[in-house]
């Protein structure tokens, strides 16, 4: 590890500094199935860079009104659905007795947004047998009563088709299979309709008998479906019913609350706050103090980089969480160096000092990181939009800290600490009877041996 520790630390710090600062670097794109690449971009929350803000209300059916229950549901749903179009931290609440509330930060397509939260009423699966429909097409449903429901799919996936193409993937429970099973198998070549809220959302034709209730689903046309138009299937199909239906009452493009001023403040007062840790670490642990900075300044790369791969949407939240890590950072590093001055007042020469200050920080270290990441978890699991999003830069922040403080502190003090100018006992923040350079035990030390003895 002591080898490969500098090389480690290098590649980390070149990887970090070039998703930092070179513009544009892009990733692949695990959720577009056209296998298309997204550039790595820094991520602001609504409070930051604005977004979509809007409003539906829960109708009720038959004379019955939606339950606290039932609008729980309907809140899961359409955020689940709001998810998969890869909007960071959605905030999706509900307001009142049967109103929901939905806001997105940074959304790039207002009303692609906007078309995916409206359909969330029923979905149908409907014979259509010689008639083709269009997509969009409104079915009479006195003409063309439904098979059976979409509570009868139980996963849907993106997939392909035996020719490579894109293609759609469900699989129906039992009542479905059966009616399914039945139905194509007196009908192949017939036309078969899926439906949200009576509109045609895809209408293929029946190719062969589907026995066994795995239903795959095909575009027309040489290349299919596309990547996007397959995802939007998929979610259809695992989102699409809702115990009560939704209207929407208003649905708008907000400006941000806190802006861009609020935002240049922030990175204001957080290089403030940093350089006065730093002020603080190399007046008060002199060399040792010099190091940490510069771990300090190495975690705040990797961290910004890490924000940026993900990505992390940055809110209020988020940055709170940033800077409660940048805390936790540097405690660690105080941990170890009056562990090392301990070591050193006891006459133990400087790196028998450095390695004894780290191994014995380490169990302090291990367990308050291990108690921060056990809250930050449970606050993730538990937590709103908004507490999930301080709980895992939280997260993220104690994981690279540790790193940081252990590894990349330690790398470079094991290093500094055989250098001839650095054996000096000012250096650490000690008298000279209080130092050992290297090797050698001090007279007083002996003496008090002895006298001991």
């Amino acid at each position: 590890m002591r080898k490969a520790g500098p090389i480690l630390i290098l590649l980390i710090g070149i990887l970090a500094l070039a998703i930092d600062f070179l513009p544009g670097l892009q990733l692949p794109d695990s959720s577009n199935a056209d296998g298309a690449w997204r550039p790595i971009v820094t991520k602001l929350g609504l409070d930051l860079e604005g977004g979509l803000r809007a409003e539906y209300q829960a109708l009720p059916v038959d004379g019955k009104e939606p339950s606290p229950a039932d609008m729980a549901i309907i809140k899961d749903i359409v955020e689940r659905r709001v998810n998969t179009t890869g909007v960071s931290e959605p905030v999706v609440t509900t307001q009142g007795k049967d109103r929901v509330v939905v806001e997105l930060p940074g959304v790039t397509d207002p009303e692609a947004i906007r078309r995916l939260i409206r359909q969330t009423g029923r979905l149908d699966f409907v014979p259509l047998g010689s008639t083709q429909a269009q997509e969009g097409q409104v079915l009479d449903p006195k003409q063309y009563p439904p098979l059976f429901g979409g509570d009868q799919v139980t996963s849907a996936t993106v997939g392909t088709d035996q020719n490579g193409r894109p293609a759609v993937n469900f699989v129906l429970k039992d009542d479905g299979k059966n009616k399914f099973a039945e139905y194509t198998k007196n009908n192949v070549g017939s036309y078969f309709a899926i439906t949200l809220d009576g509109a045609v959302v895809s209408a293929p034709v029946i190719n062969d008998s589907i026995p066994g209730g795995n239903v795959q689903i095909t575009g027309g046309g040489l290349a299919g479906f596309s990547g996007k138009d397959a995802s939007e299937l998929v979610t259809i199909l695992k989102f699409g019913s809702l115990p009560f239906p939704i209207a929407a009452l208003s649905s708008e493009q907000i400006s941000a609350t806190l802006g861009a001023q609020f935002l240049s403040q922030t990175i204001l007062a957080g290089l403030l706050g940093i350089s006065l840790v730093l002020a603080f670490m190399l007046i008060y642990y002199r060399l040792p103090g010099l190091v940490a900075g510069f771990a300090l300044i190495y975690y705040t790369l990797v961290m910004y980089a890490i924000f940026r791969l993900v990505p992390v949407t940055l809110t209020l939240a988020g940055i709170a969480g940033f800077v409660l890590s940048v805390g936790m950072a540097v405690d660690a590093n105080i941990l170890i160096f009056e562990r090392m001055k301990e070591e050193l007042r006891v006459g133990k020469s400087l790196p028998a000092a450095v390695e004894a200050g780290f191994n014995r920080a380490w169990n302090s270290i291990l367990d308050s990181n291990v108690s921060s990441l056990i809250t930050a978890t449970i606050l993730y699991s538990l937590g709103s939009s908004v507490i999930k999003g301080f709980a895992l830069v939280l997260i993220l922040g104690v994981l690279v800290s540790m790193f940081s403080a252990i590894v990349v502190t330690r790398t470079i003090l094991r290093w500094v600490v055989r250098q001839e100018w650095a054996r000096k006992p000012s250096l650490y923040g000690l008298r000279d009877d209080e130092f050992v350079a290297l090797g050698a035990v001090r007279p007083s030390s002996r003496r008090e041996a002895r006298g001991r003895v």
